[in-house]
């Protein structure tokens, strides 16, 4: 099982999106819990996160590592509200937990981009964590050195209203 922690800086809509996406993995036994990021309290935030069974976490700019200390689990999913895994994304992320070590503990899902903004991204994007990754606690909370991410075939798209 995987715990899924959601930055939100689009709000509640945005948010609501994403934890909607996620019901099916809850459902096939993937996902676990779901921590909420947030830099600031919001009253519908935090009806949002109780609806949802989630902990919601204040954390300067949506810290990821403040998201991984209230975690349950040791993988974690990191996305930003308004991120959409597309289809066959729980089997692929499955097979990754059940497969790997701690050590190689960050893997990364596709965006969908234009081929060339794709690539450009890819290229000159820092290697740090970042929404559509799937991380070890280890190596968030830099106990663990990462290697080089994974490439995963799990693709993961915004939802177009909050680009």
């Amino acid at each position: 099982m995987i715990t899924v922690l959601v930055r939100v800086t689009h709000g509640p809509e945005a948010l609501a999106a994403t934890l909607s996406a996620l019901v099916p993995a809850v459902a096939a036994g993937l996902v676990g819990d779901a921590v909420i990021l947030t830099d600031e309290q919001d009253d519908i935030l935090t009806k949002v996160a109780d609806a949802a069974g989630a902990t919601l976490v204040t954390a300067q700019r949506g810290s990821w590592i403040e998201g991984a200390k209230a975690a349950r689990r040791d993988w974690l999913l990191c996305l930003d509200d308004g991120d959409i895994p597309q289809e066959g994304w729980i089997r692929v992320l499955d097979r990754f937990v059940a497969l790997s070590k701690p050590e190689r503990g960050l893997a990364r899902m596709r965006r969908q981009r234009a081929g060339m903004v794709n690539a450009l991204v890819n290229l000159f994007a820092p290697s740090s964590v970042r929404g559509g990754d799937l991380v070890h606690r280890r190596v968030l909370m830099n106990e663990v050195k990462a290697r080089m991410p994974v490439r995963l075939s799990a693709t993961i798209e915004r939802d177009p209203v909050f680009g």
